[in-house]
């Protein structure tokens, strides 16, 4: 059975580099649109990256690429820039995440833009916000992740600011890209008009590390503490068994009770500082430790057993190396095999999600830099001089 392209005979012009954009882009083309990658001469950085077999063909460039094809076009041409709006004039979406005032100078601004689709959906995402003092600053994720307060959240448990150990401001962002183009489409479908988008990584990290932890600023005047207490406490960790490490939550009152009769510890079961869901929040730094105590006195293998005959969440810690070898992701083929025409065997992560039951795959192998540059221009109707002479400038 294939799974529905939700977003079949949607044209996607991808304007975007290196992770956010790309990883926005990929899934688009993944739920069925036909997603043009315009790169530069040389291609995007992402290409260039270790590890790789053959050269411009990474591991990143591999995981962000498929299903969708390439053209190499140079914006800072004459020449490139219409073809650019050429193809533009062809697409429903156009994104990209090059800075405001680089959009202007190569003529990829919103006003140009619309002169050739007017009803195009049009997406900038980039690292701050246009109406903010900061509106055309560079940003990577190392510098949102401190603006957004991300890397301050280690000081609560190391004493100082430290980067999550992954880029996970691109990651999170790029899926945003993605949610609000679909909607987009969706409400253009609706009643024909152009929508124009903004998705500023800044702003969509702050945002996201804001839900549990605005806290007690969440009232006017301020009412109790900022941020979720049980996240600020050290203690909140994976915990030592006998034999390994395991993450075990009892989060109803019934569940601590279970836990501490089976850990040997009934005397906790009345303690006024762990009656409720709120006491426990308020005495995590008492209650995290006492876990520490009553886990490390049974193996992993007890712990999960008990937590699976009393529905308590639990489960081993796996190192992220063995992630896709885990039974479970093993069994749903989260991680799949493909054949790529250069590159040969390679292992790719699919969308996490059904879609009428059925999952993700890789319709179109990750294009070689520019592989299908004439295939493009001749459906835009160039003839084979032009595009020998644009390819040949790419």
């Amino acid at each position: 059975m294939t799974r529905r392209a939700l977003l079949a005979g949607v044209r996607v012009a991808d304007f975007t580099t290196v992770v956010m954009g790309p990883l926005a882009t990929r899934m688009l083309g993944d739920m069925g649109a036909d997603v043009i990658r315009v790169e530069a001469p040389g291609g995007d950085i992402i290409r260039d990256y270790a590890p790789m077999r053959n050269p411009k063909m990474s591991a990143f460039s591999l995981n962000l690429n498929r299903n969708k094809r390439s053209i190499v076009l140079d914006l800072k041409t004459d020449e490139g820039r219409a073809a650019a709006l050429d193809l533009v004039a062809t697409c429903d979406v156009f994104v990209t995440n090059h800075r405001r005032s680089a959009l202007e100078r190569l003529g990829l601004d919103e006003p140009s833009i619309r002169e050739v689709r007017s009803n195009i959906v049009y997406c900038v995402a980039n690292g701050f916000g246009s109406d903010g003092p900061s509106g055309d600053q560079a940003a990577y994720d190392d510098v949102i992740q401190a603006v957004s307060g991300l890397a301050d959240t280690f000081s609560w448990i190391t004493g100082e600011p430290m980067f999550v150990p992954g880029i996970v401001a691109d990651k999170t962002t790029g899926v945003h890209i993605a949610f609000v183009i679909a909607s987009a489409l969706h409400a253009r479908a609706i009643d024909g008009l152009g929508v124009t988008l903004e998705v500023p990584m800044a702003e969509t990290m702050a945002a996201f590390n804001l839900v549990e932890h605005l806290g007690g600023q969440t009232f006017e005047p301020t009412e109790g503490e900022f941020s979720y207490q049980r996240i600020r406490t050290p203690h909140r960790r994976p915990r030592r068994t006998a034999d390994g490490w395991i993450a075990i939550l009892p989060y109803s009152s019934a569940a601590w009770d279970l836990f501490f009769d089976y850990g040997e510890r009934p005397d906790l079961k009345g303690d006024p500082r762990f009656a409720s869901a709120a006491q426990r929040v308020e005495n995590a730094d008492a209650i995290y430790p006492l876990m520490d105590d009553i886990v490390v006195t049974r193996t992993t293998e007890e712990w999960m057993a008990f937590c699976d005959t009393h529905s308590i969440p639990a489960s081993p810690v796996v190192e992220l190396e063995a992630v896709a070898d885990h039974p479970h992701f093993d069994a749903v083929e989260l991680v799949n095999h493909h054949d790529h025409p250069t590159e040969g065997a390679i292992r790719y992560v699919r969308d996490p999600f059904l879609i009428d039951g059925v999952r993700g795959s890789i319709q179109q192998s990750a294009p070689q830099l520019g592989q299908q540059s004439a295939e493009i221009l001749a459906e835009l109707g160039y003839d084979s001089d032009h595009i020998a002479r644009l390819i040949g400038e790419g």
